[in-house]
């Protein structure tokens, strides 16, 4: 039988030391060469300890941001970039990222209830959104992250790492988005409008340029 979460925790209680960290490894995540932290004085906080699990927005259709028009047009935060029957495609407020996009389903369900046809238009998708990604000059590669802690209704995240900055790389990107400068406003709306416009041309849908 899988583990339970009882036994996971009993597992994890175990590692920890008197204070109830769990000690760091000093061969791990802190020797490789893009960790960006200094290491003197690092700790984990005490923890974890059991709990019920977080209650997600969403769980009632109702209450869901997908219930409410979305904001639209590449100037505007969390606005639609492109569209089609299916899914919509946002761009979040600019962070450190050369861009960040938000790739959702039209319809109010999680991934799990994806049937087989959304679920292989979604496959068209995300590698069409990678292409995309990747053909802005300031990018090298575009990672992609499904979460889903926060929010009941699909959706994945599409961050574009910067080229050609070796410390900023791999699955630290997501902490070197918070850390860098955020992109001016008008270079975030071009490069949501350069992916917007890829996107087009590899699946067609719609590309929105301006606020309804």
């Amino acid at each position: 039988m899988p583990e339970s979460p009882e036994e996971y925790f009993a597992r994890v209680a175990a590692a920890q030391d008197a204070d109830g960290r769990i000690p760091l490894d000093p061969d791990g995540v802190l020797v490789w060469d893009v960790f960006p932290f200094e290491t003197e004085g690092l700790r984990l906080k005490p923890g974890p300890v059991p709990g019920d699990e977080r209650v997600r927005s969403g769980e009632d259709p109702a209450t869901c941001q997908c219930a409410q028009p979305p904001a639209r047009g590449p100037r505007e935060p969390f606005g639609v970039v492109w569209e089609d029957e299916n899914f919509l495609v946002k761009a979040p407020p600019p962070s450190g990222a050369p861009l960040m996009l938000s790739a959702v389903t039209r319809g109010h369900l999680d991934v799990p209830d994806m049937g087989a046809d959304l679920a292989a238009a979604f496959g068209r998708l995300h590698v069409a959104l990678v292409a995309s990604v990747e053909e802005l000059p300031s990018v090298g590669r575009c990672h992609v992250m499904r979460i889903g802690d926060g929010g009941v209704h699909a959706h994945w995240w599409f961050l574009a790492r910067p080229a050609r900055l070796p410390m900023v790389f791999g699955s630290f990107m997501v902490d070197w988005d918070d850390f860098l400068p955020p992109l001016p406003l008008d270079v975030w709306a071009e490069n949501a409008a350069f992916v917007a416009q890829r996107l087009h041309e590899r699946l067609g849908g719609n590309v929105v340029t301006a606020l309804a």
